[in-house]
């Protein structure tokens, strides 16, 4: 009996993704929960690299006022 979990495959090295637009503000909030904080990789099985980017992202998006800081 094999316990091996089965990886997600990244969604953004499945579509090719190179750049993440810090001013999707609607495709960003997927990768947030309802308390304002960024899911770790393993909830959608994204790569490290992947991560890195979306990460800066939404942070610029807060920044910026795309993405609220906390979702009430």
């Amino acid at each position: 009996m094999n316990n091996a979990i089965e990886r997600k495959a990244c969604y953004f090295c499945q579509e090719k993704v190179e750049k993440i637009d810090y001013k999707n503000a609607d495709f960003l909030r997927r990768y947030v929960n309802s308390q304002g904080r960024i899911y770790p990789p393993r909830r959608f099985g994204t790569c490290s690299r992947h991560q890195r980017i979306l990460t800066r992202a939404l942070k610029r998006a807060r920044i910026m006022g795309f993405v609220p800081f906390i979702i009430k």
